[in-house]
């Protein structure tokens, strides 16, 4: 089956190219006018790096790699430095280009650091996750952590395009690759219903990256992120529904010292927003039910420790979508009817937590 390619519009348009064996379709992406090419990859992924670095150089690029810690010890200021100071070394120029391989900590690193040398360069992004390929490496959002909190320094630099080549996802470790699901699953319940039936028709299938409908999953995934990115990049208004469930998931990575998996969080996010919208009289139970039924039928986390509220609470203090002191969350009104909620009473806060803490 040929590739499929999904166009995020706006100001920066670019497509998303999702399929097997795509690899070969990275030049186009990177563009003609580039000559040198930085691949800033996570050092654990090396049997996937030398490929593209081959496909680039084989099109004619002068291509460096650079390797990055794996996973979120990829996001730190002292890692973003030190690729700034290669890509000087480099005498990379703003016709050049950044591509970033691996998951989605590498492919927000590299694209912050692209951002943000030379104020903007090219970054093309091959997501190697399920989590980087429906989520991370689309939209344009890049950042690094700080101590007090995930994402709150990066920037919003659109790609020149992304590049998901099925292929990868084969050698998942399980646990990650479910991890992914968290967010294709956010998806069915914020905007695309059809998602949540595939899942729930055959959890075992979607659990496995050679299950009959991963394909489709990741395509209406990355459609809904597409979709919702195009009319508001910097998440002014409509790009605040991707971040269901993620206010809570934040904390608990947060408290967790980002050991905690991102999609395990978010999962767990997710329940409690929906008991938030539950105890707010704003969505009906069995809508609550089946966030927990569709998480856990493919391996998925609805539940947290029922005494790390206070922490929890305090963390969600500094949060993105927060206004001043005011907490505002993203809330269902029902099926792919996505609302906010803001300033809700503690009370109310509390109270759906103890839904989710056991």
């Amino acid at each position: 089956m040929s590739e499929t390619r999904i166009r995020v519009g706006g100001a920066e348009p670019y497509d998303v190219v999702v399929g097997t064996g795509v690899l070969g379709e990275l030049p186009e992406l990177v563009g003609e006018r580039v000559r040198t090419v930085a691949v800033v990859h996570a050092e654990g992924l090396p049997e996937i790096a030398r490929p593209v670095c081959g496909v680039l150089e084989k099109a004619g690029y002068t291509v460096h790699p650079l390797p990055v810690p794996d996973g979120e010890a990829a996001k730190e200021a002292g890692v973003l430095a030190g690729l700034w100071s290669s890509f000087a070394a480099l005498g990379m120029t703003r016709s050049d280009a950044v591509v970033g391989v691996g998951g989605g900590a590498t492919t927000d690193l590299a694209g912050f650091a692209a951002a943000s040398f030379l104020r903007g360069v090219r970054a093309v992004l091959v997501p190697t996750t399920l989590l980087g390929m429906v989520d991370a490496a689309v939209g344009g959002k890049t950042g690094i952590n700080i101590p007090e909190g995930k994402n709150l320094v990066g920037a919003f630099h659109p790609p020149g395009g992304v590049l998901c080549d099925l292929a990868t996802l084969v050698t998942m470790p399980r646990e990650d690759y479910v991890s992914g699901l968290a967010e294709i699953i956010k998806a069915g319940f914020i905007a695309d219903p059809r998602i949540l039936e595939l899942v729930e028709e055959d959890p075992a299938g979607a659990a496995s990256p050679d299950g009959p409908h991963t394909r489709e999953l990741v395509e209406r995934a990355i459609q809904v992120k597409a979709d919702v990115v195009a009319s508001d990049l910097k998440e002014s208004g409509l790009r605040e529904i991707l971040n269901y469930g993620h206010t809570l998931a934040h904390a608990i990575e947060k408290a967790e010292q980002y050991r905690f998996r991102h999609g395990h969080a978010v999962a767990v996010g997710m329940v409690y927003a929906a008991e938030l919208s539950r105890l707010a009289g704003r969505l009906p139970a069995d809508v609550v039910e089946r966030h927990r039924a569709v998480l856990a039928s493919v391996g998925l986390p609805v539940s947290y420790g029922a005494d790390a509220w206070p922490e929890l609470r305090a963390t969600m203090t500094i949060d993105k979508k927060s206004r001043g002191a005011t907490l505002r969350f993203v809330v269902l009104d029902g099926v792919a009817k996505p609302g906010r909620l803001e300033g809700p009473d503690e009370e109310l806060l509390a109270a759906a937590y103890r839904e989710v803490g056991r």
